[in-house]
């Protein structure tokens, strides 16, 4: 008997860099049960260079990275969403469309690499603490008992996980 695959969308404004990011980290280590896609609001059309760097460096095919925006998954060819989660703050405050599948979602705030201006050593670190923030909330997310949790629950951690992962547990 196959395991049921959850399809998550990881919104950002631009997305550029941590909605990529989430997007490759979940389909890594999902291990075939997350089906993971990004998109942005109003999407930069382009991934942030820094960003594809990293996931090279951290062995991630770059292949499906490109910045699109989350109209490609609101319409009747989109696929039906189980987890719709905002990596950022200004996607979060906006109406998200209605998504097909009624999936639930929660806010998982990261601060944006993009943003941080200093040296090419503070720009890199900046988007390995996106990364490393990215991969340790999808790890927790990935090893909840999704079949056998009620919805209140797991809306309660889903909303942990972007606090404090310690609650999650």
């Amino acid at each position: 008997m196959s395991e049921r695959v959850y399809n998550v969308l990881f919104l950002c404004t631009g997305n550029s860099a941590r909605s990529i990011l989430a997007e490759a980290i979940i389909n890594r280590i999902g291990n075939g049960r997350f089906r993971g896609f990004s998109a942005g609001s109003q999407p930069k059309g382009a991934v942030h260079p820094a960003t594809l760097r990293l996931l090279t460096a951290m062995n991630h095919d770059t292949g499906f990275a490109r910045s699109k925006s989350w109209e490609e998954f609101s319409g009747p060819e989109a696929p039906a969403l189980d987890f719709v989660f905002t990596v950022c703050d200004s996607a979060a405050a906006e109406s998200c469309p209605i998504w097909p599948g009624q999936p639930m979602s929660a806010h998982w705030g990261v601060p944006d690499p993009a943003a941080v201006e200093g040296t090419e050593a503070e720009k890199h670190l900046a988007f390995a603490d996106a990364y490393r923030m990215l991969s340790n909330r999808i790890a927790v997310f990935t090893s909840l008992p999704l079949a056998s949790i009620d919805q209140m629950t797991l809306q309660k951690r889903l909303d942990a996980i972007g606090g404090d992962i310690a609650k999650a547990g």
